[in-house]
């Protein structure tokens, strides 16, 4: 029995829209109906460039597709979603899914109304080096992430917190899944007229504690995270793809991802520490993304990041920005 492909379309084709075209061009049982921007030279282009059609207007778009892609300005984000959800169309959203948490909780409120799904762009929680991760019992304890990068004008139109710590709090609501206890954050703006710099210490309260660094001044790309739990230690370089962990164990152990075991003495017992670095399976992560996405339409998945996990993500970082503000701007 064949399967219906949905009509798919996006909204918005600049610097990330133009990738979400390209995928939707090669995703099984996706047809990629057509194309928005208000720049009709880009869209038009781009347009002929994936044999698609590029749309006048985006009520116009909206009435034809099942679902489409809300690649904007994040200060668009809720205004279109809201018209696509009303129109019961599904929605892919990029990060952050809206300006405020009021905006977020709307749409979830209308998604519910309407049987909608709202999917939300955290790319990062489906970086191959942070999935190698799933084979082993994680519950870091303490947890260190690092996420630094030269300044560029494209993303500044929201603070460094929206921009860049959202991806890392997504990540770290989903290795802890615990409610917030207590928040610290400072952070401070350097060129811009938002934050440019920011850190945040996070308390769980199932005990876990987080350290999150964000930086848009940097010399240098970093994007590092540290876990710590009892008998395990991990590193993770999300930008070079490499994922280790150091694990002490009672016995020595012979499975394949191990690379060295040394053993110690503790507490006058013989134990040993494995070094690992588990295979890396590479994949693209936006494809993988939205493949998720049109397979949750069909009822075969369901949304990796959904629209609650989305604005509990935004929810934290909005947190955050009003520390900030009320102490240091």
């Amino acid at each position: 029995m064949s399967i219906k492909p949905i009509n798919i379309g996006v909204v918005g084709v600049g610097h990330l829209g133009i990738h979400h075209v390209k995928h939707y061009a090669t995703i099984p049982n996706v047809n990629l109906l057509g194309i928005y921007d208000p720049d009709i030279k880009r869209c038009n282009y781009v347009a002929k460039k994936y044999k698609t059609i590029p749309f006048q207007s985006l009520k116009k778009l909206i009435e034809n597709v099942d679902a489409l892609s809300i690649v904007t300005p994040t200060p668009n984000h809720y205004n279109t979603a809201r018209l696509c959800i009303e129109n019961k169309k599904h929605v892919f959203i990029e990060k952050p899914i809206t300006v405020t948490l009021e905006e977020a909780n709307k749409l979830l409120d209308l998604s519910k109304n309407n049987s909608t799904i709202i999917q939300v762009g955290h790319i990062e929680r489906l970086n191959p080096a942070l999935t190698a991760l799933e084979p082993y019992n994680i519950n870091p304890k303490f947890i260190e992430i690092q996420r630094l990068a030269p300044y560029t004008v494209r993303g500044t139109d929201v603070p460094v917190v929206l921009d860049k710590m959202i991806h890392d709090i997504d990540i770290l609501l989903s290795l802890v899944q615990s409610e917030v206890n207590s928040l610290e954050a400072t952070g401070m703006s350097i060129i811009t007229d938002s934050l440019d710099m920011a850190h945040a210490r996070i308390k769980f309260k199932n005990g876990t504690t987080a350290s999150l660094m964000s930086s848009r001044i940097a010399q240098n790309d970093v994007r590092k995270i540290k876990l710590f739990q009892k008998n395990l230690y991990s590193t993770i370089d999300l930008l070079k793809g490499s994922t280790e962990i150091y694990k002490i164990t009672q016995n020595k152990s012979y499975k394949s991802d191990i690379l060295k075991s040394a053993d110690f003495q503790r507490n006058g017992k013989k134990q040993f520490i494995s070094y690992m670095r588990p295979d890396i399976k590479k994949h693209d992560a936006l494809e993988l993304e939205l493949r998720n996405f049109s397979n949750s339409i069909l009822g075969k998945e369901k949304p990796i990041v959904d629209g609650k996990s989305g604005a509990d993500a935004l929810a934290i970082a909005l947190d955050i920005q009003a520390i900030i503000k009320k102490d240091f701007i």
